[in-house]
């Protein structure tokens, strides 16, 4: 072992007798499930089921979200195996929690001590786990490969700046990408520079392009279907701090008749959007209220968690938030995934700053599903003209769809390389 993970592994083991008052703080503050905080700590509070099991961890609501398609594909071609899967934060495993299915188990991941890996690896001692995006814990990656756990690194992302830091280590960054069995990552900036850590790439694989349009509740979307009647519906999606009343503004020059659905990407938000509209002097209705628009409704601030689907099977047209930051003079948010409308067939409208999607973004553009404006103030002459052609909307929503599909298929080559590195399926039977 290098240097440098000898150092990592003796100040983890050091300081892992504070990380659960750590971790109690940060429960107070939120940051933390009270109740399942000891699952941090690699304490398991389900048991395990019998039989193999296979492991997928993604830290966020993005990664997370991203591992649905493979625990539906894992549970039909190989429906002997028991699931795992972890996550970092209360959000993400709030929206794992509705969307997980039956029998697939969710637990918080382990805090990257010794202890807490110890703990966890004993209890689920899973066959195979496959890691999403970025996430190189030195010790929950070098004990699962001592315990010959196959790895997979899928869908991974890496910044230069990542690599600049892990470059002052190169022992260490060699025996992180040497531990794992297939290495994916999601596009070729990525893989180079996991290359030049010493990484071998298998391929390219980004679990945000594959899946199924967002799910929804039907009886939800019949009543605020009818509550809105027939008035143009365009909504604003996953927005960030000052989107919104750029946005409101803006769209303030198109039909009168218009309902705006305002989805923040973090509906705690609500609170604040909802005082600046007061100040500004709209009509709204706040989803987290219970209430419905109706016809004297501007505004319907959506401001409830993992209830997208819903709110875009509504839509018209639909804007991209977290797009607009250079020309609202904000640090810069990357994007959010245009496939979400584009599964749905929806025409979609964003902003410049998409680089967090460029490449879904390009073949999105290039197939004139999704288009781009400088600002927000340039949305009202992108979105007229799909809001009077609605032939015209139809088609450019049903060539997102098409563009969509086609950027999905890493899910085939990532279950494709994980398979030969589980062992032969049991004789246990069918779904779980």
């Amino acid at each position: 072992m290098s240097p440098a993970l000898l150092l990592y592994r003796l100040a983890t083991r050091l300081l892992e007798p504070l990380a659960p008052r750590l971790l109690d703080a940060r429960a107070r503050k939120g940051k933390e499930d009270p109740v399942r905080v000891d699952e941090r700590l690699g304490v398991a509070s389900v048991p395990r089921p019998a039989g193999e099991l296979v492991w997928l961890h993604g830290v966020s609501v993005g990664e997370s979200l991203s591992l649905l398609p493979v625990v539906e594909r894992l549970r039909r071609v190989r429906p002997d195996l028991a699931i795992l899967v972890t996550s970092g934060t209360v959000t993400s495993a709030t929206l794992l929690a509705r969307r997980l299915p039956g029998g697939v188990i969710h637990q918080y991941a382990p805090v990257d001590g010794p202890t807490a890996v110890a703990a966890f690896l004993d209890h689920w001692r899973p066959v195979a786990g496959v890691l999403v995006e970025s996430e190189l814990w030195p010790n929950l990656i070098l004990e699962a490969r001592r315990r010959d756990i196959a790895l997979v690194l899928a869908s991974a992302r890496i910044t230069e700046k990542t690599v600049e830091g892990w470059r002052r280590f190169p022992g260490a960054a060699r025996r992180l990408v040497a531990a794992f069995d297939r290495i994916l990552p999601q596009d070729d900036a990525s893989a180079a520079r996991l290359e030049s850590l010493g990484a071998r790439i298998d391929g390219r694989v980004n679990l945000k392009l594959a899946g199924d349009a967002p799910p929804h509740d039907p009886a939800a979307f019949t009543r605020l279907s009818a509550a809105i009647g027939d008035r143009p519906v365009v909504v604003a999606a996953s927005t960030h701090d000052g989107e919104e009343i750029a946005i409101v503004r803006a769209l303030d020059r198109l039909d009168e008749r218009l309902c705006l659905i305002l989805i923040p990407r973090h509906p705690e938000r609500g609170d604040a959007i909802a005082a600046a509209l007061i100040r500004d002097g709209y009509r709204f209705a706040r989803r987290s209220e219970g209430r419905q628009p109706d016809g004297e409704t501007d505004l319907y601030l959506a401001d409830t968690l993992g209830e997208m689907g819903l709110f875009l099977r509504l839509a018209d047209v639909v804007i991209m938030g977290g797009a607009f930051s250079a020309a609202l003079e904000k640090p810069p948010v990357g994007g959010h995934n245009p496939l979400e409308p584009a599964r749905l067939g929806k025409p979609a409208i964003t902003g410049p700053d998409m680089s967090n999607w460029a490449a879904v973004t390009e073949a999105l553009v290039a197939a004139d599903g999704l288009r781009i404006v400088e600002a927000p103030w340039d949305l009202p002459a992108a979105l007229a003209p799909l809001l009077a052609d609605p032939a015209e909307a139809k088609r450019m929503g049903e060539r997102g769809r098409r563009a969509a599909a086609e950027a999905g298929s890493g899910l085939d080559r990532l279950v494709d390389s994980l398979l030969p590195l589980l062992p032969p399926a049991s004789p246990r039977g069918g779904p779980r």
